[in-house]
Parts: structure tokens; sequence; C-alpha cells
């Protein structure tokens, strides 16, 4: 179902910019600016944060007025006892649950964010003066981890790092990302009704690029050639950029700078393109773009409706993926990420687990975190099994 509107209740308000981007900010049900809220939104002006945080501060706000706690007298018990009614563990009674049916409790990934938020929310704030004692309770500090110093830039020099006393507590355990079922990219090619639609299963099946991106593209950034004026890729690719004014609001997760020259893009995020991806294209542009491109130059185009034509949106592309799963009978809601996921663990298999090659294929943000999530031993490996023969004090 479709969210709509939220009347008589505080509620999250989009405006356009003038760049084509939106920001986001927190309004009464009259109409007018809730100031704190807004304060601290302007801070991420321009950032996808923005909109994350104005989500998750408007139902703390909400919260905060069924309490009848303003920001000069809520205390850090106060906000341990909402993260506790939202869903996180926490060492005391907190009152009833705030996120109830349909609502779900959050996550521990959501919980997270929510502290976040709310640490910066406070702090920014209280750094006018505000409720001393909260900001005294917030600003905690510990020592640093090898960890920390290794992610650090001059870590050598750290003495102490900042500690959220709102964020969830948890150990180091190891992450276990969501793939795709078993077969499910043959099972959905059969299952979906258009040439767009199987474009989409195999592009996400054979890269590692996020919905937001894909729905994106626009066909200037498709070099699916070998030797691209481009020059930053001898082989067929692509080229991820973040564009805030998109038709369709898709917006690439990660924003390096990139830039339009004579009809040729260059910078983003590169992703290479198999022989089946550019094959699934061609099929795509000729059966279908051709009949209902309407000049706006992106790649995903609606194709029935009274907006054929106009560009497709990144909620169509999810939902396009959630039905074929159902008409193939996958087990489970089939998700755009596990796609990203899937490949992910199937190029650290092919590699030999090497982290820096599914990081460069993919564009993730560190080696370390894919090696974490998605490294492991091959148990069947020479060195391996010669390994345990040595502990168990056996010859190979």
């Amino acid at each position: 179902m479709r969210s709509r509107m939220v009347l008589g209740d505080l509620r999250v308000q989009s405006m356009p910019r003038a760049d084509g981007g939106r920001s986001y900010t927190v309004v009464w049900p009259d109409g007018s600016v809730d100031e704190e809220a807004d304060a601290y939104l302007r801070t991420h002006e321009g950032s996808g944060s923005q909109k994350t945080y104005a989500y998750y501060l408007v139902d703390h706000l909400r919260w905060r007025l069924r309490e009848q706690i303003t920001t000069e007298s809520v205390t850090l018990r106060d906000l341990k006892r909402y993260m506790g009614a939202v869903g996180a563990r926490v060492p005391l009674p907190y009152g009833p649950p705030w996120r109830v049916p349909p609502k779900k409790p959050y996550g521990a990934s959501a919980l997270e964010v929510a502290a976040a938020c709310l640490k910066g929310f406070y702090l920014h704030h209280c750094a006018t003066g505000a409720n001393p004692d909260l900001r005294l309770g917030l600003e905690l500090q510990r020592l640093p981890t090898q960890a920390d110093r290794d992610r650090s830039l001059l870590g050598h020099v750290m003495t102490s790092v900042a500690v959220n006393p709102l964020a969830p507590r948890h150990g180091r355990r190891r992450r276990h990302p969501k793939m795709l079922p078993d077969g499910a990219r043959p099972e959905l090619l059969t299952s979906v009704n258009t040439a767009r639609d199987a474009m989409v299963v195999t592009w996400l099946s054979d890269s590692m690029l996020r919905i937001g991106g894909l729905a994106g593209l626009h066909l200037v950034d498709l070099h699916l050639r070998d030797d691209a004026a481009c020059g930053e890729c001898p082989r067929p690719h692509v080229h991820v950029c973040h564009r805030p004014g998109n038709l369709n609001r898709a917006a690439a997760k990660r924003k390096p700078d990139w830039q339009l020259s004579d009809s040729v893009i260059t910078g983003g995020e590169i992703y290479r393109v198999s022989p089946a991806m550019i094959s699934s294209y061609f099929a795509y542009m000729t059966k279908e773009y051709a009949q209902f491109a309407t000049g706006h130059g992106m790649l995903l185009i609606q194709l029935s409706g009274p907006r054929r034509g106009e560009p497709w949106t990144a909620d169509a592309a999810r939902g396009m993926l959630r039905r074929a799963g159902q008409r193939a009978g996958l087990p489970g809601r089939i998700k755009p990420h596990a796609f990203r996921h899937t490949t992910t663990a199937k190029v650290m298999d092919a590699s030999g687990n090497d982290p820096v090659v599914a990081k460069e294929a993919g564009n993730w943000s560190s080696a370390r975190m894919v090696d974490e999530v998605y490294g492991h031993p091959d148990q069947h490996s020479p060195e391996f099994v010669a390994a345990l023969h040595t502990v168990w004090g056996e010859q190979g």
C-alpha cells in the first residue's frame, strides 16, 4: 500500500530546490515549520541523510509530544526509553511500544541510524546552551581500539573516540546479508513480462548496481563498447552519476564527481558490463524503448498507462521484482539489493576471497567491510586442509 500524506499530525515536507534536488523539513498540521527540526536538518542540506533523518526525527517528535517532553526538559533516560519503545533492548522500563502494527520495530541498522539522528539533533541544540546536563550525557568518550586507529588517517595520535550512548550494544558479529534464492535469475527471466524487466533482472544479476543508480541512468552514461571516448575503462561499462534533478527522483547512493564534455561522460561510479547485459539492452531498445521514448534521455521508461514514455521509478522496479518473484514461486520477497549481495559473494568465490577485487567490482566503500561480510575460507582448499592436518599432528 502506498503511503499517504499525514494530516492532523507532524509530518515530513518535501520541497523542490532550484538545482532540481529536494530538501526535507518537518511541519506542523497547520503547515508551519518546526523550527528545531528545520535548524538541524539544514545542516544536512544537499545530502541524502537529510531525507533519512527527517523521517526518523518526525517519529521521535511525535513520541515526544505524547510524553509531553521538550528539548529543554528531555533527559538521557528519556531518550533511552524512546529507543526501547522503537525496538532496542534497554535495561529499564520504557512504557508501551511506540511502533505498533502495521509498523514494525526498528531493526539493528535502523536503530543505529535513529541513535545517530537523535544524538546529532540534541547536540545541535545543546550547543546553544539548552539542557547542559543532556549534553554531558551525550558527549561520552572511550579509548580507541586498533580498528578505530586503522580507520583514521592519523590513528596513531588518537587518544579518544566519541561514543553514542543511544546506539544499540552489539558485538562485532559477522552479518549475514540476504541473498537471492537458488536459481532465482532463470526463474525471474521466465516470469517477467517485458524486455525492460528482463534487462533489469540481467543488469542487477551481472553487476553490483544499486537500484537507485540503475533507475537513474541516462543513455549518455552507457559506454557499451571497447575503448570508449571517456578513456577511463577499456571494456564496456556504465557511469553511475548522481543527478539531483532526475525526473523520477532516482539518486545514486555515492556521489563522486562527474562531468559531461562534448557529449562524453567522465567520472562517477564505473561498473563493468557483461555481454548478456549488452544483449538485453539492445533487445529493450529495439522492441520497446524506440516506441515510447519522449526525449528525456533516461534509460528506464514506463511502458503503459497515462505516463507511458516517462522515466520509470526505482519503486516501480522494486514492485516489478516482487511480483515476478511471486509468479515464479520463489520464497520470500525479491529485493534489488539481494542481487548486489549475491553477486558480491560470487565475485569473492571466483577471486579466491580477494576483497579488493570485490570492492573494485562493486564500488564498495571498504575492502575490510567486504571481507568481514562476504569473506570465508574454502574448506576444501589444499591450504585449509594442510593447516588442519598440521594442528592435528597428522601427515597430509
